[in-house]
């Protein structure tokens, strides 16, 4: 048996997966225990996801005559299964784009779900009652589909669809798990083989009992309900052998909270650096303060449970123990609170992640210009933390006027305090991004990994500000290695755009690039695409007809190696 376990942070809740292959058998083995060692209630989610291969015949099969679909039109309906809207929705690739099918599997049903080729060959998920969940995600045959399959898989294999088991109906849902209890559950995964007439048939139920029955033959449900009930015991005795060790947060919690937690032992011996900061809270009651240059680079991981904003609200006020506790609050949807720790932390320094953290509440709360202030001035702290000095390469940064203006760096409202900054869209700001030397070295590869981030942050902040040049100011100021990635190329272009430059901006979508952080869902490339070209069809200065849009969509269709969009257009 293999062991897997961790703290879980988000829901601040330890979790364990044992993995085992009993002697003689096709099916493999996996029990899961979720534990609540707290006082309070806690909400769980959980789905476990299995990648199938799939081709025109393959079909998947579930124990329901119904299905709630989630597609990325953002709706959720129910839906017949398994035909609906003019197709049989069980053959991953009959519909044109990704989308979600949850099962309604009926109360008392065997929990399984199946994946069959042709031939009626395949795997088969089965697990115990609790997990009472199921569902089939397809990327769909239309050319967004493929091209997120040909991107996610190797060059030359063919694509797949996923098959899930959760706790709820649903994956916009979640469970509750009281004060002290768990949950715990057994899942199966093995080979089923089954009379391919029957189960690619137009009866949909007797597919299903077909399937259900060659499961039954080669692995009972009181087998799995035997199995469970045998592992139940194990999953308290201690492992004998540690292959690896993960993260030191699970000793913190115990720690915190004295927690006995048989089966998952949280060695003190994983308490590391990023733990520190917080064993120091917890047996002095302080946290201690950022080091001037290190903190621009990483402000540490922060805890958000309601033991730990606790202590933070009775620690003593510094830049740090604000920031952390405003995440807290944050997190815990006191959005007032955590505006005014982060306010605090500013009047005790001004650092880039307290400016970045108001940022994301000035644009939840309708200012964006305040937004684009906030992260410009966390930029240029950022920088100066990386004593990164101005660029002989980059001609933009000499002459651009943003970098001309007062060289103490600070703007109406976006120098100390609280950064209270202008909303007007638009007005310049007195930032030079051409950073004075550093109070202390900052970690490299931190410091990298944060320019990355609150640069692109503070690009889009201020695009949408309508503030293109400080945005092309940001953009030049960011070192090569960061300019040169795909995220940054597609900001480029975005940024000649907003400047007038539509030729340049199509000029970087010829060169070519790949975003490797696209997220499913995300539109950037098409939208970018299609802006730029609806710029050069209407020109320069004209207005944007729906002749010309239409013009661009025929003349200059979106590339395949850009095409990425999710949903009906």
């Amino acid at each position: 048996m293999v062991r897997l376990w961790e703290w879980e942070r988000l829901r601040d809740l330890p979790f364990q997966v044992d993995l085992w292959l009993p002697a003689d058998s096709a099916f493999l083995y996996v029990g899961v225990r979720i534990r609540n060692p707290h006082h309070l209630p806690a909400p769980v989610y959980w789905w476990s996801n299995i990648a199938v291969p799939e081709d025109e015949h393959t079909r998947v099969l579930a124990p329901a005559d119904d299905a709630w679909h989630f597609g990325y039109a953002r709706t959720l309906s129910r839906v017949p299964v398994p035909e609906w809207d003019g197709a049989d929705r069980t053959y991953p690739l009959r519909g044109a784009y990704p989308a979600d099918y949850f099962y309604e599997v009926p109360d008392g049903a065997r929990r399984w779900i199946a994946s069959l080729d042709a031939d009626g060959s395949g795997l088969v998920q089965t697990s115990t009652d609790l997990l009472r969940g199921r569902k089939l995600f397809v990327w769909g045959a239309g050319p967004g589909g493929r091209r997120w399959q040909q991107w996610l898989t190797e060059p030359g294999t063919g694509g797949y669809a996923e098959i899930q088991a959760g706790l709820a109906r649903t994956q916009l849902e979640h469970i509750p798990l009281e004060a002290g209890e768990e949950f715990a559950w057994l899942e199966a995964y093995g080979p089923l083989t089954a009379d391919p007439a029957a189960v690619h048939g137009a009866d949909w139920a007797a597919a299903r009992r077909e399937a259900e029955t060659r499961l039954e033959a080669a692995l009972p449900r009181a087998a799995v309900d035997a199995a469970y009930a045998a592992w139940r015991p194990y999953a308290d005795t201690e492992p004998a052998e540690h292959l690896a060790t993960g993260s030191g947060w699970g000793a913190l919690e115990a720690e915190r909270g004295g927690f006995e937690l048989p089966g998952t032992p949280f060695d003190p011996g994983t308490l590391g650096e990023d733990q520190e900061p917080w064993r120091r809270l917890l047996r002095t009651g302080a946290l201690p303060d950022w080091e001037p240059g290190p903190s621009q680079a990483d402000p540490g991981a922060s805890l958000v449970a309601p033991a730990w904003r606790d202590l933070l609200e009775a620690a003593p006020s510094t830049a740090a123990a604000e920031y952390h506790l405003g995440v807290a609050q944050w997190h815990a949807g006191d959005r007032a609170q955590a505006e005014r720790s982060w306010e605090r932390s500013l009047r005790c320094a001004e650092t880039p992640w307290a400016l970045r953290c108001l940022a994301v509440a000035d644009t939840a709360s309708g200012h964006p210009a305040r937004a684009a202030d906030r992260l410009l001035r966390a930029v240029q702290l950022l920088l100066a933390a990386g004593a990164v000095p101005p660029r002989e390469a980059d001609p933009v940064l000499e002459a651009d006027p943003v970098l001309e203006a007062a060289g103490a760096g600070q703007g109406p409202g976006v120098g100390g305090g609280a950064g209270q900054g202008t909303e007007a869209a638009g007005a310049p700001t007195a930032v030079s991004l051409a950073a004075p030397p550093a109070a202390a070295t900052a970690d490299p590869v931190a410091l990298e990994a944060a320019e990355a981030a609150l640069g692109r942050e503070a690009i889009v902040a201020l695009l949408a500000a309508d503030r293109a040049d400080d945005a092309r100011a940001v953009l030049d100021a960011l070192r090569p290695t960061i300019r040169s990635r795909g995220r940054f190329r597609l900001l480029r272009a975005q940024v000649l755009l907003a400047q007038g430059d539509a030729p340049a901006a199509r000029a970087v979508f010829d060169e070519g690039f790949e975003v490797c952080d696209l997220r499913e869902g995300d539109e950037a490339l098409s939208d970018t695409w299609y802006a730029i070209v609806e710029r050069l069809v209407a020109g320069a200065v004209e207005p944007l007809t729906e002749e010309a849009r239409a013009r661009a969509r025929t003349e200059h269709p979106l590339p395949g190696r850009y095409e990425f969009r999710m949903r009906p257009t």
